[in-house]
């Protein structure tokens, strides 16, 4: 499959076009609607350090249906203890920057650039990406931040520094979002952390064809846009 270049529009080519890699184009900017258009048709961006901007649209796809949530034994005492404060869109960028910096096992350096969280923190602006933050003591020690589309919300990064903090907001965000009728919650690619919750490998087109439903039926199925709150049950731990 050829990879294509970008141009000033914010079209992009079908997914089904990208390389077993999962990278589809190459070229064109962050601008808020240009990713925005992204996300409504399977892509991301996924930046290279020394390459032009890359996006992706992976086969197979990981997937966690909300409804077939799996809390493992040790993880749901810890959310019995309720060891943290969870709250929703309180400090996006802040969430962002800490998976940024966060150091993780086998990886050097980021992909989350600051042009990435420009973009993203504007996109929160305008109601469409969202985090969840675990707080102790008033200082935030994990989070996730993803994109919202209809009734799927595609998680792009997650961070701790302190035991079990991401899970918990992740199980938590989770949660929440099966109350709201959002019911995938999209990681993009395979991660120990998400299939350990039940996420599974889904192919790119049963992926495809959840977004294309939303896309003909928007009134049905709108996106969840504007600032996040929890429920205050789910920030106390209630539903562990």
């Amino acid at each position: 499959m050829p990879v294509y270049r970008l141009d000033a529009t914010h079209a992009f080519p079908p997914p089904e076009h990208a390389e077993p890699s999962g990278l589809l184009a190459v070229g064109g900017d962050l601008h808020p609607g240009r990713v925005l258009e992204a996300y409504r048709h399977g892509i991301f961006p996924w930046p290279h350090r020394g390459q032009p901007l890359l996006w992706f649209s992976p086969d197979p796809r990981t997937v966690l249906r909300v409804d077939e949530l799996h809390v493992p034994r040790r993880l749901a005492r810890e959310l019995r203890r309720h060891p943290y404060e969870v709250r929703l869109d309180t400090a996006f960028g802040d969430v962002m920057r800490g998976c940024a910096t966060v150091r993780r096992k086998g990886q050097r350096g980021t992909w989350i650039t600051a042009g990435m969280i420009e973009a993203y923190t504007a996109l929160h602006r305008l109601g469409f990406a969202h985090a969840c933050e675990a707080w102790r003591d008033g200082v935030l020690v994990g989070g996730v931040y993803g994109v919202c589309t209809g009734r799927v919300f595609t998680a792009e990064s997650m961070f701790m520094r302190a035991p079990w903090a991401s899970k918990i907001a992740v199980v938590t965000l989770v949660r929440q979002l099966a109350r709201w009728g959002i019911d995938v919650f999209d990681a993009e690619v395979h991660s120990p952390h998400v299939a350990a919750l039940g996420a599974r490998d889904w192919p790119r087109d049963a992926f495809l064809s959840v977004l294309r439903a939303q896309l003909d039926a928007p009134a049905r199925w709108p996106t969840r846009c504007g600032r996040w709150t929890i429920d205050p049950d789910l920030a106390a731990g209630a539903a562990a």
